[in-house]
Order: structure tokens, then C-alpha cells, then sequence
């Protein structure tokens, strides 16, 4: 009786340990490669160039031409988050705080001695919400030139103008074309005072532009 009992337990002891050994010379598994599926991978067209479509429409007559001009480049930080850098000039002929559906929006009354001419460097942060739907926040800060009917100077200030954004981007050729329509909200908590007769026609209108429709057209690569 020994000898089967002897036999048995010989047989369990190597059945315990050859699975224990046949696992520490099993081969590791190879990593995944760069590109393999399943793997994250950055987001493509990382960078983009934009501009509105106002930057192309500077065809009215000269009294009411803004002469407005935007450059925007961008960097995707993710697949929802995009940075840019902006840089812009307008001309204005009227203050920025008339409401659009205002009567004396364009009106010769509430017109500048003058023009207006502002020039600024600021941010942009957009955040996908879903599908092409975004947000988007704005802080640009502008040097202001007052310019008399005669295009000379007399005086300068600083304007700290804001927006915030919401939209939606539609995409072609893979990706690469796309175009925003957008409708904004404009702020500008600080803006100094400008000379006589610019300061008596900006201190009728507010210093918020509600609803302001736009279209950026833009390229990503």
C-alpha cells in the first residue's frame, strides 16, 4: 500500500509545479507597438490658421469701411481643447457698444469726428462640447489710435476686449478645410478715455455688444 500512496503523491507534487514552471519560461509579451490599435494616439492636424470672413468682405465705400483684417493660429491641445494666437486691426467709424437692432445703428448721428483705429494681440480657448458644437473664450488687449477726419493722430488709449463664443465647425476634404458660423458675446471691462469729441459719442452706448453673428474660415495641417 505504500508504494501507490508513495506514487500518488509524487505525480501531485509535479502536477503542482509544472504549470508554476511552465509559466516562468512562458515568453513576455512584446510591447505595442507605436500606431498599433488600441493605442491612444495624438489627435492629427495639430495646427490650424483661421480668419473671419470680415478680413475678406473690406469693400464698402470708405466712410463705413472698417478695414478690418485677423489672422488667428492655432495649436489642438486634444481631441476638445485648442489654443490660438490672434492678431487683428479695425478701423471704427461709430462706437462698438451700438446694438444692432438699434435705430441709430450706422447712423451718421452717432458717427466719430473721425476714425477710430485699434490694433490688439490676444488669446483664444475653445472647447469642443459635442460633435462640431464648441465654446470659446477671448482676451485680447488693443492699443487705441484716435485719428481725426484729416487720418492724424490726436490721442491713443487702451482697451481690454473680451468674447465669449458659441458655435459650431463643419469640416471638409478629410478634415483639413473647415468653416465656423458663431455667434458672440463682446465685453470690454476697461477702455479709456479718448479725446473730446469721441468721448461724447462713446459715452452714450454700452460697453458690451450682444449677439454678434460671424463666420471663420479656417485650414488645419
Amino acid at each position: 500500500m505504500k508504494s501507490p500512496i508513495r506514487a500518488l503523491c509524487i505525480l501531485l507534487a509535479l502536477s503542482g509545479v509544472s504549470p508554476r514552471a511552465h509559466a516562468q519560461t512562458r515568453p513576455p509579451t512584446p510591447p505595442v507597438e507605436a500606431g498599433a490599435a488600441g493605442e491612444r494616439r495624438a489627435p492629427d492636424h495639430r495646427f490650424s490658421v483661421s480668419t473671419t470672413y470680415l478680413s475678406l468682405a473690406n469693400f464698402e465705400s470708405e466712410a463705413t469701411n472698417l478695414h478690418h483684417y485677423e489672422l488667428r493660429v492655432g495649436y489642438r491641445l486634444s481631441p476638445r481643447d485648442r489654443v490660438e494666437l490672434k492678431v487683428t486691426t479695425w478701423k471704427l467709424f461709430e462706437p462698438m457698444g451700438i446694438p444692432l437692432w438699434d435705430p441709430l445703428f450706422r447712423k451718421e448721428s452717432e458717427w466719430y469726428p473721425g476714425r477710430l483705429r485699434e490694433c490688439g494681440l490676444g488669446v483664444t480657448y475653445q472647447r469642443l462640447l459635442t460633435r462640431g458644437l464648441f465654446a470659446q473664450v477671448e482676451v485680447l488687449p488693443i492699443k487705441k489710435t484716435y485719428l481725426d477726419s484729416d487720418e492724424r493722430e490726436v490721442g491713443d488709449g487702451f482697451k481690454l476686449y473680451t468674447s465669449y463664443h458659441v458655435g459650431y465647425q463643419v469640416q471638409f476634404l478629410g478634415g483639413r478645410l473647415f468653416v465656423e458660423p458663431q455667434v458672440h458675446f463682446n465685453y470690454w471691462p476697461l477702455d479709456s478715455e479718448g479725446p473730446k469729441g469721441f468721448a461724447e459719442v462713446e459715452d452714450r452706448w454700452n460697453n458690451y455688444f450682444l449677439f454678434e453673428p460671424n463666420l471663420y474660415i479656417g485650414v488645419k495641417f
